[in-house]
């Protein structure tokens, strides 16, 4: 939370089929963005906590934080494009 540049968070489980469906493009916007952005991914089973103090009630939802404030978030399994705008904001 004390990162210089945006940080995406992405909260999911392992049962879980939409954030199965959303990885590729999460990885392959970790990829791009990379040295601009922060990517990080939260097991909202096995940190169950973090999850709870972020609101997080469902899952796949991403956030961005940026210096140290939750900036935006999406919710479920969206395009590839709808995350890349997302991001493009906080750059």
């Amino acid at each position: 939370m004390e990162s210089d540049k945006p940080v995406l968070v992405e909260f999911w489980a392992p049962w879980c089929g939409p954030c199965r469906m959303i990885l590729p493009s999460i990885a392959k916007l970790s990829k791009i963005y990379e040295g601009k952005m922060k990517c990080f991914k939260l097991n909202t089973d096995e940190s169950p906590d973090i999850a709870t103090q972020y609101g997080i009630r469902s899952i796949p939802t991403i956030i961005i934080f940026k210096n140290g404030e939750k900036k935006d978030a999406v919710i479920g399994a969206v395009p590839e494009s709808t995350l890349n705008t997302c991001i493009e904001k906080h750059l």
